[in-house]
């Protein structure tokens, strides 16, 4: 885990010498970025590049940009217009700190930021790269979509859908591109998709039990993370490599003991 950490740091200390000018978009993009976290998303990226046979410096460019987008998704969720929240990690939000339009451009950099990553990775196929920016496309898109979708929740709301595009798309996101910039064939990409969805679903669950605030009953909560932690570990199955780091990640985001 402190190999993956220290790549995932360096590659973000690397990405933020890109904006220096002005100095306060820098600053709150620091705060962004530098304030905490588990980096459970970017880790994904990297044990996924080794699990099909490459080497996590592959996916070290994938990984910064699966960090990036995750924390600009958190700066803009924290606006008032969305979730007026004030703290974040026990320190003010990037908003509360430097002010709503500067959280608005800091969110918009750090995506922008995340795209220009992506094109520094190194290509092992043909058309990798293409795979990727699409994989990232399509996932950075899901996102808002479950975002709108749950500022609209309700009794009625589709939270199947809230948590498969709004939590578990950057999990499959971090996944496929690790795999694709390691090397993964196209069943190992697949099968690491379908870790990924269900360990992004799990961990939705079990947030919602630590904050008491499912819209299904505990125990339907509780037999949701099981099942989807299972269907997790079963797909890391199909994959040839070793898949011990992911199933051992699997287990410990249940009760959130990482």
């Amino acid at each position: 885990m402190e190999r993956y950490l220290k790549i995932i740091n360096d590659t973000l200390e690397e990405a933020l010498l890109c904006v220096t000018r002005p100095a306060v978009l820098n600053d709150a993009m620091k705060h962004a970025l530098l304030a905490g976290g588990k980096r459970i998303r970017p880790v994904i990226a990297l044990a996924a590049a080794e699990a099909v046979g490459g080497d996590a410096i592959d996916a070290k460019y994938v990984s910064c940009a699966i960090e990036l987008l995750h924390n600009y998704t958190l700066v803009h969720d924290d606006l008032p217009s969305m979730d007026n929240d004030t703290l974040r990690r026990g320190k003010p939000t990037v908003w509360a700190k430097y002010g709503e339009s500067t959280a608005i451009l800091a969110g918009d950099a750090l995506q922008s930021l995340a795209f220009a990553m992506i094109a520094k990775t190194s290509e092992k196929r043909p058309g990798d790269l293409a795979k990727i920016l699409n994989v990232f496309s399509e996932k950075a898109l899901g996102v808002v979509c479950g975002q709108v979708e749950d500022l609209s929740r309700n009794e009625q709301s589709d939270y199947d859908f809230i948590y498969e595009h709004k939590t578990a798309d950057l999990f499959v996101a971090a996944a496929q591109m690790g795999a694709i910039a390691g090397g993964g064939s196209e069943e190992d990409v697949n099968a690491i998709a379908e870790f990924a969805l269900n360990l992004g679903l799990a961990f939705q669950y079990e947030d919602d039990l630590l904050d008491g605030d499912s819209p299904w009953g505990r125990e339907e909560t509780v037999r949701r993370v099981d099942e989807t932690t299972s269907k997790a570990c079963i797909a890391l199955k199909r994959i040839n490599g070793d898949t011990s780091f992911l199933s051992s990640l699997a287990n410990k985001l249940i009760g959130r003991t990482f």
